[in-house]
């Protein structure tokens, strides 16, 4: 029999899943806030995982994502452990924003200071109070507001374990990416727990085919983790592709964008992916794309200034099978197209 699981000062047992409030600061109306954490301690041992969303306020996909994972049947025989922070900057989810109140990001304050900032004290209670619990990690993000991006991995692919786990996400698209200083990764990274981040969709906006990859995804990747049973009939494996590079597109003049081109399309060198012009359409100039790729992200509100990013593409050494394995993909996600039953209705 495992030990108990012990976290903000409740003791799980084995074999139970609990609801925990995590004392965090108070709103300055005297109201106390806490932080709602879900815990699952499985029976047999295994890896530690946390799955956080909304570390920025207004990305709520991974809010829904964790929901649908908690009502998986499939967690009753779990092994290891599973900690759940749907709501991680819950003072930027009420305000339906990205920021805290002291407008820092939070996912730029780790590991914060017990004597710091709004922002360096919540970083400093995720890592004291979650953080040095865990073995593994996933971070649920969408884009940034009027911004939407193709469901994707993102990992420094160099460590081998958040490899696996990268890859082990099936995703279609994963983004070898350096560590950003202050992350979450960032701090994980100096502990030696692997963690990799899963994006998909716009903020403050539901995207039923990112929720769908990302619950799949994270089921999947705990999976390989061996916190899950396998699947008696193995499914097609999905062997994701990396990018080399990826490069944003920016606005040659200001204007109104008429995007030609949507997400997880391939596109060729010098192709036109988007016409801005005045709003009498007197001077009409072409949006071309610098290189051939996949188009991972861009954004939803055509009135641009110059300079701005408009189109993110990922650079793959063969973009023809990838975009195969993109269509395979979106064609999976759809709900019009599954065949497997399910007690969740697809968000419209």
């Amino acid at each position: 029999m495992r030990e108990a699981f012990e976290i903000g000062g409740v003791m799980i047992q084995p074999g139970q899943r609990i609801s925990v409030d995590l004392p965090v600061p108070d709103l300055y109306t005297h109201n106390s806030m806490t932080w709602p954490i879900h815990v699952i301690h499985g029976k047999k041992p295994g890896p530690v995982l946390f799955i956080s969303g909304a570390i920025h306020g207004d990305e709520i996909n991974g809010v829904e994502i964790i929901r649908r994972i908690l009502h998986s049947k499939s967690l009753n025989r779990i092994r290891g452990t599973l900690i759940a922070l749907p709501v991680v900057n819950i003072f930027g989810f009420i305000n339906q924003s990205r920021y805290l109140p002291d407008r820092r990001d939070l996912n730029r304050s780790f590991p914060g200071s017990g004597k710091g900032s709004l922002a360096a004290r919540m970083a400093n209670l995720f890592i004291k109070g979650v953080l040095t619990k865990c073995t593994h990690g996933i971070d649920l993000h969408t884009a940034a507001i009027h911004r939407d991006n193709f469901p994707q991995v993102r990992a420094m692919l160099e460590d081998p374990e958040i490899e696996k786990m990268a890859r082990a996400f099936s995703s279609p698209v994963i983004i070898d990416t350096a560590i950003v200083e202050d992350s979450l990764r960032s701090a994980a990274s100096k502990m030696n727990i692997p963690v990799i981040v899963y994006e998909g969709g716009e903020a403050l906006r539901f995207n039923e085919e990112a929720i769908r990859a990302g619950v799949k995804g994270v089921i999947s990747t705990m999976r390989s983790l061996e916190m899950q049973p396998k699947l008696k009939r193995q499914p097609k494996k999905v062997e994701p592709y990396v990018a080399r590079s990826t490069t944003w597109v920016r606005a040659p003049q200001s204007g109104i964008l008429r995007s030609v081109k949507s997400l997880g399309e391939l596109v060729e060198r010098h192709e036109v992916m988007g016409i801005i012009s005045d709003p009498f359409g007197e001077e009409d100039e072409d949006v071309l794309a610098p290189a051939e790729g996949i188009i991972i992200g861009r954004t939803n509100i055509p009135l641009v200034n110059e300079g701005e990013a408009l189109f993110h593409i990922a650079q793959f050494k063969d973009s023809e099978n990838v975009l195969e394995q993109v269509e395979e993909f979106q064609n999976d996600m759809d709900p019009s197209t599954d065949k497997t039953p399910s007690s969740e209705p697809p968000i419209v």
